[in-house]
């Protein structure tokens, strides 16, 4: 894999895929197949999409081949099927420009200022950039990213602390569960008596608050203290009515994250109820050479599923390829009969006797 080394000049790419998700990482495959290289631009630090980013230790069970898998662990596979074809990864970014060239190319540019003169543009970016949902207590931003965090990167940094966790979906209680043996106590703080997390976290999670080993309340974040410029209680407003003071080291808030189209909105591109509208023989959108795959994209029979995001890719690609090698005839072949395609994937073909 290559990463972006921020080059001042455009670079000319074959293709830009705008979403690291799943169905982003086999578009990188399927275009490998066809000899088009790819490079992929997410506004998430890591691979992986949805997927990684809100369950990433939960099975999938509709992948083919894969009875059960984690996201991360699906993410990884996909990772390892295209190492083949060196994908340069863009992330940390935002596409924040896309426009027609003269030369029927099209100028892409990121939020770091990375820019593309790009020959196709594939948009697999899920529902949208996610953005978290924020915390709506005045001034309690500014300590956003030493004690208030939306997202876990890495658990060792609350070892020995004095956590909140606030929500009540699948990712407060996984981090509950997971922080629980980590910090030096943990409390869930959740605004509803019921939660919204698969039950059987739930039933991890009060069998720790009975053995004493967590707590749970119920009520909402109002507002807080501080000393010496540092976060040092929260104030706590419960269903009773009473305001409570919670001190504590470190808030975590985990009340989802919220898809924005974002600047896709602005290129042109036909929208119908937030999803791009595409044709089902290339997944092509209205405008020639720009491609929507995966749940961003919307067509009559939509399905939003993974698998269905990985049949789009492979149509996609084989559209794509006109745009690409206009003089070039594109046959369909086999990854089990084709010596070629070995080729391209690095393997021995096989003889059969």
């Amino acid at each position: 894999m290559e990463t972006d080394n921020k080059n001042q000049q455009p670079i000319e790419a074959d293709a830009v895929i705008v979403g690291a998700g799943p169905v982003g990482l086999f578009q990188v495959f399927e275009l490998g197949l066809l000899e088009i290289k790819a490079h992929v631009i997410d506004s998430l630090p890591f691979v992986g999409g949805q997927c990684v980013e809100l369950y990433p230790d939960k099975p999938i069970y509709d992948i083919p081949a894969a009875p059960s898998i984690t996201g991360v662990e699906l993410a990884e596979n996909l990772m390892k099927q295209i190492e083949p074809f060196k994908p340069t990864f863009h992330l940390g970014q935002e596409v924040i420009k896309v426009e027609r060239r003269e030369d029927e190319r099209f100028d892409v540019e990121t939020s770091t200022g990375t820019k593309f003169i790009a020959k196709t543009v594939f948009i697999a970016a899920g529902v949208g950039a996610f953005q978290p949902r924020t915390l709506p207590v005045d001034g309690i931003d500014r300590f956003e990213g030493s004690q208030l965090f939306y997202r876990v990167k890495d658990p060792e940094a609350f070892r020995g602390k004095n956590l909140v966790i606030c929500g009540g979906g699948d990712s407060a209680l996984d981090w509950t569960l997971k922080l629980v043996d980590i910090a030096e106590s943990v409390i869930l703080l959740h605004r509803r008596e019921e939660y919204r997390a698969a039950p059987a976290s739930v039933s991890k999670m009060k069998a720790l608050c009975e053995d004493f080993q967590m707590q749970a309340l119920t009520g909402q974040v109002t507002g807080f203290e501080e000393k010496d410029g540092k976060l040092a209680e929260i104030k706590v407003s419960g269903l009773d009515g009473v305001t409570r003071r919670i001190p504590l080291d470190t808030l975590l808030v985990f009340f989802g994250l919220s898809p924005k189209l974002g600047p896709i909105a602005d290129w042109g591109l036909e929208i119908d109820r937030r999803q791009i509208v595409v044709d089902t023989e290339r997944f092509m959108t209205n405008i020639p050479g720009i491609f929507a795959v995966g749940d961003i994209n919307i067509y009559p029979g939509k399905k939003k599923l993974i698998l269905s995001g990985f049949h789009e890719a492979a149509l996609a690609a084989f559209g794509a390829a006109p745009f690409v090698f206009p003089k070039k005839r594109v046959h369909l072949q086999y990854t089990t009969t084709s010596p070629k395609l070995h080729k391209v994937l690095g393997v021995e073909s096989p003889v059969f006797d």
